[in-house]
Protein backbone atom coordinates (compact mmCIF):
# COMPACT_ATOMS: atom_id res chain seq x y z
CA UNK A 1 0.00 0.00 0.00
CA UNK A 2 1.40 3.74 -0.89
CA UNK A 3 2.33 5.40 2.49
CA UNK A 4 -0.69 7.41 3.57
CA UNK A 5 -0.10 11.31 3.53
CA UNK A 6 -2.05 13.40 5.32
CA UNK A 7 -3.90 16.07 2.98
CA UNK A 8 -3.51 19.38 2.80
CA UNK A 9 -6.29 21.86 3.36
CA UNK A 10 -5.13 25.30 1.64
CA UNK A 11 -7.35 28.21 1.84
CA UNK A 12 -6.07 31.63 -0.72
CA UNK A 13 -7.42 34.42 0.60
CA UNK A 14 -8.16 37.27 -1.89
CA UNK A 15 -8.48 40.28 -0.04
CA UNK A 16 -8.56 44.38 0.26
CA UNK A 17 -5.75 45.50 3.07
CA UNK A 18 -6.18 48.98 4.19
CA UNK A 19 -4.43 50.79 2.46
CA UNK A 20 -1.00 53.17 4.18
CA UNK A 21 -2.55 51.42 7.58
CA UNK A 22 -0.85 48.67 8.99
CA UNK A 23 -2.88 48.41 12.22
CA UNK A 24 -5.90 48.17 10.52
CA UNK A 25 -4.54 45.66 7.73
CA UNK A 26 -3.61 43.97 10.32
CA UNK A 27 -6.43 43.69 11.99
CA UNK A 28 -8.09 42.26 8.58
CA UNK A 29 -5.51 39.81 8.35
CA UNK A 30 -6.64 38.27 11.42
CA UNK A 31 -10.00 37.87 11.27
CA UNK A 32 -9.61 36.35 7.46
CA UNK A 33 -7.31 33.92 8.90
CA UNK A 34 -9.79 33.13 11.65
CA UNK A 35 -12.44 32.63 8.96
CA UNK A 36 -10.71 30.15 6.83
CA UNK A 37 -9.12 28.56 9.41
CA UNK A 38 -13.07 28.38 10.74
CA UNK A 39 -13.71 26.50 6.74
CA UNK A 40 -10.54 24.17 7.76
CA UNK A 41 -7.69 25.58 5.98
CA UNK A 42 -4.03 24.61 7.63
CA UNK A 43 -2.52 26.55 5.08
CA UNK A 44 -3.54 30.40 4.74
CA UNK A 45 -1.94 32.59 1.91
CA UNK A 46 -2.25 36.20 1.64
CA UNK A 47 -1.07 38.27 -0.82
CA UNK A 48 2.05 40.23 -2.00
CA UNK A 49 2.54 43.36 0.01
CA UNK A 50 -0.42 43.05 2.20
CA UNK A 51 0.70 45.01 5.06
CA UNK A 52 0.18 47.99 4.50
CA UNK A 53 0.00 48.15 0.43
CA UNK A 54 0.66 47.36 -2.41
CA UNK A 55 1.02 51.42 -4.14
CA UNK A 56 -0.34 50.88 -7.43
CA UNK A 57 -0.45 53.90 -9.74
CA UNK A 58 1.29 56.24 -7.61
CA UNK A 59 5.36 57.52 -8.59
CA UNK A 60 6.54 58.76 -5.40
CA UNK A 61 7.22 61.58 -7.08
CA UNK A 62 10.11 60.64 -8.94
CA UNK A 63 11.42 60.93 -12.98
CA UNK A 64 14.64 60.87 -13.95
CA UNK A 65 16.56 63.39 -12.41
CA UNK A 66 14.66 64.55 -10.07
CA UNK A 67 12.42 63.82 -6.62
CA UNK A 68 9.32 65.81 -5.13
CA UNK A 69 8.84 66.78 -1.98
CA UNK A 70 5.07 65.20 -2.12
CA UNK A 71 7.07 61.98 -3.20
CA UNK A 72 9.23 61.81 0.01
CA UNK A 73 6.35 62.70 2.25
CA UNK A 74 4.92 59.85 0.52
CA UNK A 75 7.76 57.50 1.02
CA UNK A 76 7.49 58.94 4.78
CA UNK A 77 4.34 58.08 5.10
CA UNK A 78 4.52 54.03 3.53
CA UNK A 79 8.26 53.43 5.70
CA UNK A 80 6.06 54.34 9.19
CA UNK A 81 2.81 52.11 8.03
CA UNK A 82 5.70 49.01 7.12
CA UNK A 83 6.25 46.53 8.85
CA UNK A 84 9.74 45.45 11.26
CA UNK A 85 10.93 42.08 11.07
CA UNK A 86 10.63 40.39 13.87
CA UNK A 87 8.37 43.44 15.76
CA UNK A 88 5.24 44.19 17.38
CA UNK A 89 3.48 43.18 14.04
CA UNK A 90 5.04 39.95 13.97
CA UNK A 91 4.22 39.15 17.21
CA UNK A 92 0.10 39.22 15.65
CA UNK A 93 0.28 37.74 13.30
CA UNK A 94 1.92 35.11 14.83
CA UNK A 95 -0.56 34.54 17.82
CA UNK A 96 -3.49 34.57 14.55
CA UNK A 97 -1.43 31.80 13.06
CA UNK A 98 -1.74 30.31 16.50
CA UNK A 99 -5.00 30.47 17.35
CA UNK A 100 -6.02 29.27 13.66
CA UNK A 101 -3.43 26.44 14.37
CA UNK A 102 -3.06 27.05 10.79
CA UNK A 103 0.57 27.46 8.87
CA UNK A 104 0.01 31.43 7.75
CA UNK A 105 2.39 32.92 4.63
CA UNK A 106 1.89 36.66 4.05
CA UNK A 107 3.29 39.49 1.87
CA UNK A 108 4.86 42.39 3.66
CA UNK A 109 6.75 45.39 3.07
CA UNK A 110 9.34 45.02 5.85
CA UNK A 111 11.63 47.97 7.09
CA UNK A 112 14.95 47.00 7.38
CA UNK A 113 16.32 46.86 11.22
CA UNK A 114 19.81 45.67 10.90
CA UNK A 115 21.74 48.87 9.24
CA UNK A 116 20.51 52.04 7.73
CA UNK A 117 16.46 51.65 8.86
CA UNK A 118 15.85 53.35 5.19
CA UNK A 119 15.33 50.62 2.78
CA UNK A 120 12.31 48.47 2.89
CA UNK A 121 11.72 45.14 0.96
CA UNK A 122 8.95 43.44 -0.39
CA UNK A 123 8.82 40.22 1.93
CA UNK A 124 7.02 37.18 1.95
CA UNK A 125 6.71 35.48 5.67
CA UNK A 126 5.75 32.41 7.26
CA UNK A 127 4.37 31.36 10.37
CA UNK A 128 3.66 27.86 12.11
CA UNK A 129 0.49 26.78 13.90
CA UNK A 130 2.51 26.91 17.17
CA UNK A 131 2.92 31.04 16.21
CA UNK A 132 6.71 30.70 15.48
CA UNK A 133 8.09 33.09 12.49
CA UNK A 134 9.67 30.37 10.86
CA UNK A 135 11.35 32.65 8.06
CA UNK A 136 11.07 35.15 5.50
CA UNK A 137 11.68 35.50 1.71
CA UNK A 138 12.94 38.82 0.23
CA UNK A 139 12.29 39.85 -2.96
CA UNK A 140 15.66 39.04 -5.51
CA UNK A 141 14.67 41.90 -8.45
CA UNK A 142 11.94 44.26 -7.93
CA UNK A 143 10.55 44.77 -10.98
CA UNK A 144 10.47 48.63 -12.92
CA UNK A 145 9.44 50.97 -10.65
CA UNK A 146 8.88 48.83 -7.56
CA UNK A 147 13.25 49.55 -7.94
CA UNK A 148 12.51 53.12 -6.38
CA UNK A 149 10.32 51.73 -3.46
CA UNK A 150 12.53 48.36 -2.45
CA UNK A 151 15.49 47.12 -1.85
CA UNK A 152 17.05 43.50 -3.57
CA UNK A 153 16.90 40.69 -1.75
CA UNK A 154 20.06 38.48 -1.13
CA UNK A 155 20.44 34.22 -1.73
CA UNK A 156 20.41 34.18 2.68
CA UNK A 157 15.75 33.99 2.27
CA UNK A 158 15.84 31.68 -0.93
CA UNK A 159 14.86 28.66 1.04
CA UNK A 160 12.37 26.14 1.03
CA UNK A 161 10.86 25.21 4.71
CA UNK A 162 10.92 21.93 6.06
CA UNK A 163 7.02 21.48 7.53
CA UNK A 164 4.47 18.82 8.66
CA UNK A 165 2.44 19.78 5.59
CA UNK A 166 5.91 19.09 3.26
CA UNK A 167 8.27 21.64 1.90
CA UNK A 168 6.94 24.73 1.16
CA UNK A 169 8.35 28.06 -0.74
CA UNK A 170 7.84 30.29 -2.79
CA UNK A 171 8.97 33.55 -4.74
CA UNK A 172 6.85 36.75 -4.75
CA UNK A 173 5.08 37.93 -8.54
CA UNK A 174 7.75 38.34 -11.28
CA UNK A 175 10.33 36.66 -9.70
CA UNK A 176 8.75 33.82 -11.22
CA UNK A 177 9.72 34.66 -14.35
CA UNK A 178 13.65 33.82 -13.04
CA UNK A 179 14.58 30.36 -13.94
CA UNK A 180 16.97 29.98 -11.64
CA UNK A 181 15.36 31.09 -9.30
CA UNK A 182 12.48 28.98 -9.56
CA UNK A 183 15.65 25.81 -9.99
CA UNK A 184 16.87 26.47 -6.83
CA UNK A 185 13.65 25.91 -4.96
CA UNK A 186 13.09 22.94 -6.85
CA UNK A 187 16.67 21.77 -5.99
CA UNK A 188 15.58 22.04 -2.54
CA UNK A 189 12.42 19.39 -3.03
CA UNK A 190 9.83 22.65 -2.57
CA UNK A 191 5.93 20.61 -2.31
CA UNK A 192 4.11 23.69 -1.67
CA UNK A 193 4.87 26.39 -3.54
CA UNK A 194 3.12 30.05 -2.53
CA UNK A 195 3.33 32.49 -5.55
CA UNK A 196 1.77 35.83 -3.90
CA UNK A 197 1.98 38.45 -6.31
CA UNK A 198 0.36 41.81 -8.07
CA UNK A 199 -0.29 40.76 -11.40
CA UNK A 200 -3.81 40.80 -12.45
CA UNK A 201 -3.16 39.68 -16.17
CA UNK A 202 -5.09 36.47 -17.70
CA UNK A 203 -2.04 35.33 -18.52
CA UNK A 204 -0.41 35.16 -15.07
CA UNK A 205 -2.49 31.94 -15.05
CA UNK A 206 -0.47 30.73 -17.33
CA UNK A 207 2.41 31.05 -15.25
CA UNK A 208 1.18 29.61 -11.95
CA UNK A 209 0.23 26.65 -14.31
CA UNK A 210 3.24 26.17 -16.01
CA UNK A 211 5.27 26.08 -12.80
CA UNK A 212 2.99 23.53 -11.19
CA UNK A 213 3.65 20.98 -14.27
CA UNK A 214 7.48 22.11 -14.40
CA UNK A 215 8.23 21.75 -10.59
CA UNK A 216 5.29 19.12 -10.03
CA UNK A 217 4.19 20.76 -6.96
CA UNK A 218 1.03 22.46 -5.85
CA UNK A 219 1.39 26.62 -6.90
CA UNK A 220 -1.24 28.75 -4.96
CA UNK A 221 -1.40 31.66 -6.35
CA UNK A 222 -2.79 35.05 -4.57
CA UNK A 223 -3.30 38.74 -5.27
CA UNK A 224 -5.21 41.93 -4.09
CA UNK A 225 -7.93 43.02 -5.52
CA UNK A 226 -7.90 47.15 -4.99
CA UNK A 227 -10.25 49.70 -6.25
CA UNK A 228 -9.25 53.75 -6.86
CA UNK A 229 -11.65 54.50 -3.90
CA UNK A 230 -9.85 52.15 -1.75
CA UNK A 231 -7.07 54.62 -1.49
CA UNK A 232 -7.14 56.35 1.92
CA UNK A 233 -8.08 60.44 0.81
CA UNK A 234 -4.91 62.98 1.25
CA UNK A 235 -2.52 60.66 0.24
CA UNK A 236 0.69 62.87 -0.79
CA UNK A 237 0.96 62.91 -4.49
CA UNK A 238 -2.47 60.76 -4.36
CA UNK A 239 -4.02 63.46 -7.23
CA UNK A 240 -2.23 60.95 -9.64
CA UNK A 241 -4.38 58.44 -9.19
CA UNK A 242 -6.99 60.07 -10.82
CA UNK A 243 -5.79 58.67 -13.82
CA UNK A 244 -6.03 55.49 -12.97
CA UNK A 245 -9.12 53.35 -14.22
CA UNK A 246 -11.60 52.33 -11.29
CA UNK A 247 -10.81 48.78 -11.10
CA UNK A 248 -7.20 48.49 -10.38
CA UNK A 249 -5.84 45.20 -9.69
CA UNK A 250 -8.58 42.26 -10.35
CA UNK A 251 -7.48 39.66 -9.03
CA UNK A 252 -7.52 36.21 -10.73
CA UNK A 253 -5.70 33.98 -7.32
CA UNK A 254 -5.76 29.95 -7.91
CA UNK A 255 -4.33 27.26 -6.82
CA UNK A 256 -2.87 24.26 -9.37
CA UNK A 257 -2.24 20.74 -8.74
CA UNK A 258 1.39 19.26 -9.83
CA UNK A 259 0.35 18.29 -12.75
CA UNK A 260 -1.65 21.58 -13.57
CA UNK A 261 -5.14 21.01 -12.98
CA UNK A 262 -6.72 23.89 -12.03
CA UNK A 263 -8.21 23.18 -8.50
CA UNK A 264 -9.54 26.43 -7.52
CA UNK A 265 -10.76 29.69 -8.88
CA UNK A 266 -8.79 32.24 -10.89
CA UNK A 267 -11.17 34.50 -8.90
CA UNK A 268 -11.93 37.97 -10.12
CA UNK A 269 -12.90 41.49 -9.52
CA UNK A 270 -14.18 40.68 -5.43
CA UNK A 271 -12.26 39.41 -2.16
CA UNK A 272 -13.00 35.87 -1.53
CA UNK A 273 -11.45 32.97 -0.39
CA UNK A 274 -10.77 29.83 -2.21
CA UNK A 275 -10.24 26.67 -0.41
CA UNK A 276 -8.41 22.98 -2.21
CA UNK A 277 -7.55 19.85 -0.64
CA UNK A 278 -4.15 18.85 -1.90
CA UNK A 279 -3.83 15.16 -2.17
CA UNK A 280 0.24 14.88 -1.56
CA UNK A 281 0.50 11.22 -3.61
CA UNK A 282 -0.20 13.99 -6.68
CA UNK A 283 3.42 15.30 -5.98
CA UNK A 284 4.89 11.25 -6.00
CA UNK A 285 2.92 10.21 -9.01
CA UNK A 286 3.08 13.45 -11.08
CA UNK A 287 7.36 12.82 -10.75
CA UNK A 288 7.05 9.44 -11.82
CA UNK A 289 7.89 10.80 -15.47
CA UNK A 290 9.07 14.19 -14.29
CA UNK A 291 11.54 15.34 -11.95
CA UNK A 292 13.30 18.57 -12.87
CA UNK A 293 16.42 18.64 -10.18
CA UNK A 294 16.04 14.65 -10.42
CA UNK A 295 15.62 12.47 -12.89
CA UNK A 296 15.13 14.91 -15.70
CA UNK A 297 18.32 16.71 -14.81
CA UNK A 298 21.35 16.85 -16.64
CA UNK A 299 24.17 17.85 -14.15
CA UNK A 300 26.88 16.43 -16.22
CA UNK A 301 25.80 19.34 -18.59
CA UNK A 302 23.71 22.03 -16.38
CA UNK A 303 24.64 23.46 -13.03
CA UNK A 304 23.17 26.00 -10.74
CA UNK A 305 25.51 27.93 -8.31
CA UNK A 306 23.56 29.46 -5.95
CA UNK A 307 25.11 31.96 -3.30
CA UNK A 308 23.18 32.08 0.28
CA UNK A 309 25.07 34.38 2.25
CA UNK A 310 24.08 37.53 3.45
CA UNK A 311 24.86 40.29 1.49
CA UNK A 312 25.74 42.85 4.22
CA UNK A 313 27.41 45.90 3.59
CA UNK A 314 29.75 45.73 6.45
CA UNK A 315 31.63 43.33 8.41
CA UNK A 316 32.72 44.65 11.61
CA UNK A 317 36.40 42.60 12.44
CA UNK A 318 37.13 42.66 16.43
CA UNK A 319 34.77 43.74 19.10
CA UNK A 320 33.42 46.31 16.48
CA UNK A 321 30.94 49.21 18.00
CA UNK A 322 27.77 47.99 19.28
CA UNK A 323 26.03 46.30 16.23
CA UNK A 324 22.10 46.53 15.36
CA UNK A 325 20.16 43.12 15.33
CA UNK A 326 20.60 41.04 12.35
CA UNK A 327 24.40 42.81 11.66
CA UNK A 328 27.67 40.59 11.03
CA UNK A 329 30.40 40.54 12.72
CA UNK A 330 33.80 39.01 11.68
CA UNK A 331 35.78 37.62 14.88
Amino acid sequence: MPESLPPIHAAVIQATPVLFDREASIDKTCRLTAEAAAGGANLILFPEAFIPAYPRGLSFGAVVGSRSDAGRELWQLYWSASVDVPGPATRVLGEAARQAKAYLAIGVVERDTAFSRGTLYCTLLYFGPDGALLGKHRKLKPTGSERLIWGEGDGSTLAALDTALGRMGGLICWENYMPLARMSLYAQGVEIYLAPTADARPTWQATLQHIACEGRCFVLGCNQVVTRGDYPPGLPGGDELERQPQIMCRGGSAIYSPMGSCLAGPLWDREGILYAELDRGELVRGRFDFDVAGHYARPDVFQLTVNTRPSDPVAWRGAGPDLPAGSSLES
